[in-house]
């Protein structure tokens, strides 16, 4: 069975999409009966495209702008992947994105509903999705989604059958299990402290920074040698927290790190803060337990889903917007000596191998039952289809 994967966000600065289909392509060519090819969507930076591919993926990807694409797709049925990649029996959109198929199969992954729930926070990309995911839906014959919160949403939104979305949970690489504290030199070189607390992800809205620095400055006032917050990731948009409130190097931003480095930083700190108000799966979280290190975060669905059997056990989950209950958290972080026994045997459970196999699960060919009237969803009893619910 030859599979296309979307290997668009494998160009540039690894995001969560990203690491979820670069472990995808690494894994899927490692199971029986795939054959597996990854395209991209891109005018520039194609050159970097097949070296970025893992062991047993071919490229299968020509020049080709990805907003003028995005704008056809959003309105008409051209231009057809098969012409863009070649043949398939299977097209999975890894990014939110489903092109028009000839004969393929369609599988489409959907990360999360920000880009219609949180319309403010999103980029001018995402921001399209409202338009692309329905014309996507309607040429699916599945989707996966990373958490069953999500998976609930989905359905709800959209009105689809349930058994035609699937729930594949991200896996965890095994070197964050192996990952050390960095060395004090290693730290002094690059101007950082030897206790510190740690944010990674993009710096976006949704991550809810400014709460998590007001946190800051709670602990601050409370703890005469608090540590201080480091931000590790890329500038995303919207704009910056407001730091003028915060004692002066109470927060560092570092910019985006290669996951070497990454995994030092997040083994060392004394905790992970993430304060998100809205995520689809919460993958950071996870591989800090996997690294020994304890996890303050917000209690929402998808992140009480994936740490919450952990809560009291190296993970504290508080409401997104406390900043207060996040600074008796982090105060709370800085007394425990943490066991990092329980997280790591939790994070064991979750490995990129289970993601693919789910995933090919879904990518293998239906039962000969008659095929459901609308690209592989039930209508609704109201005759919409694929009618979205407002947010």
């Amino acid at each position: 069975m030859r599979v296309i994967l979307d290997g668009t966000p494998l160009l540039g600065p690894r995001t969560g999409v990203g690491h979820y289909t670069g472990h995808l392509l690494a894994e899927l060519p490692l199971l029986p009966g795939l054959d597996v090819a990854a395209t991209a969507f891109t005018w520039r930076g194609l050159e970097e495209f097949a070296p970025a591919l893992p062991p047993g993926v071919r490229p299968a990807a020509r020049r080709i702008p990805a907003r003028l694409v995005h704008e056809a797709w959003a309105r008409t049925d051209a231009p057809k992947l098969e012409w863009l990649a070649g043949a398939a029996d299977v097209v999975h959109a890894t990014n939110f994105v489903l092109p028009p198929l000839r004969r393929a199969r369609g599988v489409l992954t959907i990360h999360d509903l920000a880009y219609l729930k949180l319309t403010s926070t999103v980029s001018t990309a995402s921001a399209r999705y409202r338009e692309l995911v329905p014309r996507g839906l309607r040429r699916a014959a599945a989707v996966v989604t990373p958490s069953a919160a999500i998976a609930s949403e989905i359905v709800d939104t959209y009105r689809l059958d349930p058994a035609t979305v699937t729930v594949t949970p991200l896996g965890v690489d095994a070197a964050w299990f192996d990952a050390s504290p960095p060395s004090a030199r290693w730290l002094a070189a690059r101007g950082l402290p030897e206790r510190y607390l740690l944010f990674v992800g993009t710096l976006e809205p949704r991550k809810n920074l400014p709460t998590l620095l007001e946190a800051v400055r709670g602990l601050h006032a409370e703890v005469a040698d608090a540590p201080p917050l480091l931000l590790v990731g890329p500038s995303g948009w919207g704009p910056l927290p407001d730091q003028s409130r915060l004692p002066t190097g109470a927060v560092i931003t570092t910019g985006y790190l290669p996951t070497n480095q990454l995994r030092r930083l997040v083994a060392g700190a004394v905790a992970l803060c993430f304060p998100s108000f809205y995520e689809g799966f919460g993958l950071p979280p996870l591989e800090a337990l996997a690294a020994g290190t304890q996890v303050v975060a917000s209690d929402i669905p998808a992140v009480r889903e994936v740490v919450g059997p952990l809560a009291g056990k190296g993970v504290r989950l508080v409401p997104p917007m406390d900043a207060e209950a996040f600074t008796d958290a982090l105060i709370g972080v800085l007394k425990e000596i943490p066991d990092p026994a329980p997280g790591r045997s939790h994070a064991r459970t979750f490995t990129w191998r289970r993601t693919a196999e789910h995933t090919a699960a879904v990518h293998a060919p239906p039962s000969p039952d008659p095929p459901h009237p609308v690209g592989g969803f039930r209508r609704h009893s109201s005759g919409l289809d694929l009618q979205q619910r407002k947010p």
